[in-house]
């Protein structure tokens, strides 16, 4: 508990956990949550990186599409995935991305304060939740009162929360959030069960016209190549999607992703199939992930090639030894 002021450790006493961001007197930065348990007192640290890096550095595929979704001067943009997968690392990217090229004023609320942002070309006012504001929904509630142009959130962990988010994209604010959900399909499938059955048809049109792009990622451990890489999917908010979200048909966003690729749109098989072919990802690990049947042959045939040439190599070797 050293690392906790006289408050903190007054809330942690009382709440049995806590989520901090502890800085060291070296400047390094761990994201913190505190426990207790039946051994006593525990910590998670997550280390924080010193640098903020760039969307190509984090390995996203195309990055010029995603960058163009930070020019927008209103809609909704979604990160999600499983936890530890890089959610908040992404969204600091692209608020870093809006502070070097705009000249706005940028709002975060986060869980705690991960990243710290120095003003560029935005003003930029970080709150932290159990430090500046006692929730999600009562900061974002007033943030639209400290004259925002960019609301960053993160986590959408409510109905109060989800409604304000949608509510600021629609009047004029460019807002990021996160959430919890492995695709596109069932991250808008979230955010509209959310809501009661008689505000379905309401906020159907509002994500529908506000929504600018869905990132679903996840970070895969190659053991091929001993390293992680990412794996995205990527949903645009064009004129397709947006009918589809409006009638209520989300089954069809999978199929609709598949063949908008050429517009920068891809499922999370195509991304995994895209790391194989790279050499990223071995048959084995890509395959285990993968259930598109025409996927799975291109995948063999490859696979068959690749075997071929490596055969060709060996006897080239051999006739060489010989000769």
């Amino acid at each position: 508990l050293s690392i906790l002021t006289e408050a903190q450790r007054k809330t942690f006493e009382q709440n049995g956990d806590m989520d901090i961001c502890y800085t060291t007197e070296d400047g390094d930065r761990y994201r913190t949550n505190l426990l207790a348990q039946r051994l006593g007192i525990s910590g998670a640290y997550r280390i924080i990186d010193r640098e903020i890096l760039s969307l190509q550095e984090l390995g996203f595929p195309r990055t010029e599409i995603l960058e163009k979704l930070t020019t927008y001067h209103q809609g909704l943009i979604l990160i999600t995935g499983p936890a530890g997968c890089g959610k908040s690392t992404t969204m600091n990217a692209f608020v870093d991305m809006i502070n070097r090229g705009r000249r706005e004023h940028i709002v975060t609320v986060e869980d705690p304060v991960e990243y710290v942002h120095h003003p560029q070309g935005c003003n930029i006012t970080q709150r932290e939740v159990g430090t500046h504001t006692q929730d999600f929904s009562r900061a974002l509630r007033a943030s639209l009162r400290e004259d925002p142009d960019i609301i960053a959130i993160g986590e959408l962990r409510d109905l109060e929360t989800i409604e304000m988010a949608i509510r600021a994209s629609e009047t004029g604010h460019l807002v990021l959030g996160t959430l919890h959900t492995l695709n596109a399909a069932s991250t808008v499938d979230r955010i509209l069960d959310a809501f009661p059955p008689e505000q379905q048809g309401q906020i159907r049109s509002m994500v529908s016209e506000n929504l600018k792009g869905v990132i679903c990622q996840e970070l895969l451990l190659s053991e091929y190549q001993n390293q992680m890489y990412l794996a995205c999917e990527i949903m645009l908010g064009t004129l397709a999607i947006a009918n589809i979200i409006r009638e209520g048909d989300t089954f069809k966003l999978p199929s609709t992703i598949q063949t908008s690729y050429n517009v920068g749109m891809r499922t999370m098989e195509q991304s995994i199939f895209d790391l194989y072919m790279e050499d990223k990802l071995s048959y084995q690990e890509a395959q285990a992930r993968i259930e598109s049947q025409d996927l799975l042959h291109k995948m063999q045939t490859n696979e068959a090639k690749r075997s071929s040439e490596t055969m060709q190599k060996g006897k080239k070797k051999k006739r060489g030894f010989f000769k």
